[in-house]
């Protein structure tokens, strides 16, 4: 949700995240207009010289009615089960179906294609996005979402071209060796 920023923790894996992709010579970087996202692209536009712009096809789902609560105190409503299992079919009461969702970042990636063809460009968005955007350039269905594993503050690296795409790495941790705490994916 809006306002939640970054804790000691998230900051200093943000921190290790932006020391690690200095090194990898980045042409331009997006990232979610969430809070959270935004402190994680600050951090990396420092290490890499590159000023963050806020992409709202990279945002955070619109969990409506959900927005705010606990697992706790979504954990009774049938409607929350059905999300967690059905995610090709569920919807957000009042906010976003994953569907959507996973449409509206793939359509941001295909956006940036054409701006930056051949660099290196990175984007900072939230694990359940880029879930999405994987299982997307897996050919996937979206059920098979609890098979992937984005840990926040790592790394996933694609190659996309119009029409198609690689992942050449998945949750990336290496910074992180022997650390615990809380961020976002990138």
């Amino acid at each position: 949700m809006e306002g939640v920023a970054l804790g000691e923790a998230g900051r200093a894996q943000a921190g290790r995240l932006a020391a690690r992709m200095a090194r990898l010579r980045l042409d331009a970087l997006y990232t979610s207009p969430m809070q959270r996202c935004w402190e994680t692209a600050e951090a990396i536009g420092r290490a890499t010289g590159l000023a963050p712009q806020a992409e709202e096809a990279f945002n955070e789902i619109d969990f409506g009615a959900w927005t705010g609560l606990s697992f706790a105190a979504l954990e009774p409503d049938p409607r929350w089960r059905f999300w967690n299992t059905e995610r090709d079919r569920a919807e957000a009461p009042g906010g976003e179906a994953m569907r959507a969702a996973q449409a509206r970042a793939v359509a941001g990636i295909a956006a940036l294609l054409p701006r930056h063809e051949g660099q290196a460009v990175a984007v900072v968005s939230h694990a359940d996005i880029l879930k999405a955007i994987l299982l997307h350039y897996l050919a996937a269905p979206l059920q098979s979402y609890g098979g992937l594993e984005i840990s926040p503050a790592s790394l996933t690296t694609l190659v996309i071209w119009p029409g198609g795409g690689t992942i050449q790495t998945m949750n990336d941790m290496a910074h992180e060796a022997g650390r615990n705490g809380s961020g976002d994916g990138t």
